[in-house]
């Protein structure tokens, strides 16, 4: 059995997931002494992505899926596929850096509690990322989450107060996330009912429920490219994804009561957005486009969530179109999977 499988899905991110292959390949060429296998999990890309993993990566196991059916579900197919004591699930838009593998896989097998890990995840010039989800709860939508971070440190931990020691965390964001094979066997895997946004949040819900730590280590780094570009390319459907999950949570955890509170809060808050910013329709396209956002945000609510409205593959929507512009009515232009789950 190997010791550790690499699980990277990509949708229409060729470039992106070959650069994340080359730092895998670095890493272990470092001086690892682990038994890694690499699958890639390819959601349907058109983009060219499949045929460039097996001519740079042939070693690595391709799987190539018909269409994109969600980051949940693809990581699910390449965690059936996998043969390892540990699965790291890796976003195709990180990069690892030596001796992270070690690092975790060890706190793994040094600590049997612990089910799942998460490196601190940086950007490109060093600075933290939030690698730390809290789940979702009344209290944080009815108030900024940096009062309780400030406030109530070691029950919200951030980036700013973590320090370097390892420390116990309700969730870790899945950009890099290292999961026991114990842990998959007796929990199951990701809830593919979340497209994108808090499948995670929800498997660490599930682990911690189930008996086990999970952990986020400061001192262990992972280059996150993040999804920030998603928030300027798609900004109503990002936003429209996210609230569809969070929806999803309360229902789940917290009760139809809080579901329906935080709906009315959210819808509440989508049309004092819409209110406040209108005046900004005069000053200039960026203002304009974020007016839109806001304003399609608020019109999903309205019309009830459909689901057909989203960040997936199925042909563009009439939101879609109002928000963007460009390209011109059809199938929408790809999204880049890197710019999603962030």
């Amino acid at each position: 059995m190997n010791d550790l499988s690499i699980v990277v899905v990509t949708w229409n991110t060729r470039d992106l997931v070959i650069e994340c292959l080359v730092s895998i390949d670095r890493a272990l060429e470092w001086g690892s002494k682990l038994a890694v296998e690499i699958l890639v999990v390819d959601n349907g890309s058109t983009d060219g992505t499949c045929e460039a993993v097996r001519e740079c990566f042939p070693d690595a196991r391709l799987i190539a899926r018909p269409r994109n059916g969600g980051f949940a579900a693809g990581a699910n197919h390449g965690i059936r596929e996998a043969s390892g004591r540990h699965i790291l699930l890796l976003n195709s838009d990180a990069k690892l850096e030596p001796g992270t593998l070690e690092a975790c896989v060890g706190y793994l097998d040094d600590h049997p509690d612990v089910g799942i890990v998460g490196p601190q995840l940086v950007n490109p010039d060093g600075s933290r990322q939030n690698s730390i989800h809290n789940f979702p709860m009344l209290a944080t939508e009815l108030l900024p989450k940096g009062i309780f971070q400030f406030f109530l440190r070691r029950r919200f931990p951030s980036r700013r107060w973590t320090g370097s020691k390892p420390v116990d965390v309700e969730a870790v964001v899945g950009a890099a996330l290292f999961v026991r094979r114990s842990v998959v066997r007796r929990v199951g895997a990701l809830c593919e009912d979340y497209f994108f946004f808090l499948e995670e949040t929800d498997w660490c819900w599930r682990v911690r429920k189930a008996g086990w730590r999970v952990v986020l280590l400061p001192s262990v780094e992972v280059i996150h490219l993040s999804g920030a570009s998603s928030k300027r390319k798609y900004p109503a459907l990002t936003k429209i994804e996210y609230h569809r999950s969070l929806y999803r949570f309360f229902r789940t955890y917290r009760g139809m009561t809080s579901a329906a509170l935080v709906f009315a809060l959210r819808f509440a808050k989508a049309l004092f957005y819409v209110v406040s910013k209108s005046p900004s329709l005069a000053f200039g396209a960026v203002p304009r486009a974020r007016w839109l956002a806001y304003r399609d945000v608020f019109d999903w609510h309205v019309r009830g969530c459909p689901r057909a409205v989203g960040l997936g593959d199925s042909p563009a929507d009439p939101l879609h179109a109002k928000t963007e512009r460009t390209p011109p009515p059809g199938r929408p232009a790809p999204i880049q999977q890197s710019d999603v789950r962030a």
